[in-house]
């Protein structure tokens, strides 16, 4: 290999290892910071931070000093974990769980303010709620979005919650920040969160996190139905058989299961 060959080789790993360090942290980190996590000297990480702020794989906070996930890193670690690798035992697992609870079910995660479907199963119901693999809600008005952010790493969530919309979609929607807050302190301590007509009236939603015994949480696991067919109170005594599938989902996320 040529001396180019190799300089080249060595400036993509060093790029590597600063992508890992920051998409590993819970919070954004400085320059200091990301030296500390890579053991890179200084112009090679300020060299390199500019590249990947550049091309958009990371993202400089407003204040300039911290360092987090980009867009198109958040959008590689989409397609990681929806990839085909995953693809088919984790449908297997959240078609069981339809199975046995008998209404739909889905697999989701946080990306900025809104959430994304990683996979879904529908039950056999003629009233239903289409959404496909990919689609996004908004993360304050849905059960999985509520979710997620109570239980992240208290800086990262007040980072995404000062950036929420808060927008109303129906009467139920919570749009003051203040009582939004409070959910979150609630979920924190149930550990499961729920949308009652909150983005959709007439629809009710039940989540659960997909957690391991670090409690590293990937995803979120939810069940939903029209309020008709399923009342909230109905929909949470679901809330035992949706831990059982999240915890047979959490081996189908790369690392998830192990101890970092």
């Amino acid at each position: 290999m040529s001396n180019i060959e190799t300089d080249q080789s060595s400036a993509a790993l060093r790029a590597v290892a600063i992508m890992e360090a920051v998409a590993r942290a819970a919070d954004p980190l400085s320059l200091t910071e990301i030296m500390a996590a890579t053991g890179l000297p200084k112009p090679t990480v300020h060299r390199t931070l500019a590249l990947l702020e550049g091309s958009g794989i990371l993202l400089r906070e407003p204040q300039g000093k911290r360092y987090g996930p980009g867009p198109r890193l958040s959008a590689l670690a989409l397609d990681v974990v929806s990839g085909a690798a995953w693809r088919a035992p984790r449908h297997a697992i959240l078609k069981s769980a339809v199975d046995e609870i008998g209404e739909t079910c889905n697999l989701t995660m946080l990306d900025g303010t809104e959430v994304v479907y990683l996979d879904r199963v529908e039950a056999a119901w003629p009233l239903r709620l289409h959404l496909q693999s990919g689609s996004r809600v908004p993360a304050h008005c849905s059960a999985s979005g509520k979710l997620l952010l109570a239980l992240m790493p208290a800086r990262a969530r007040r980072r995404i919650v000062d950036a929420l919309p808060m927008k109303e979609f129906t009467p139920g929607t919570i749009s003051d920040r203040a009582a939004f807050e409070e959910t979150l302190k609630r979920i924190r301590k149930d550990r499961y969160s729920t949308d009652n007509e909150e983005y959709l009236a007439g629809m009710i939603c039940v989540a659960v996190p997909v957690e391991n015994d670090q409690r590293s949480i990937p995803a979120a696991l939810a069940v939903h139905a029209p309020a008709t067919r399923l009342s909230l109170a109905r929909a949470l005594t679901h809330v035992p058989a949706l831990r059982r599938a999240a915890a047979r989902l959490v081996e189908t996320f790369p690392e998830a299961g192990t101890t970092k």
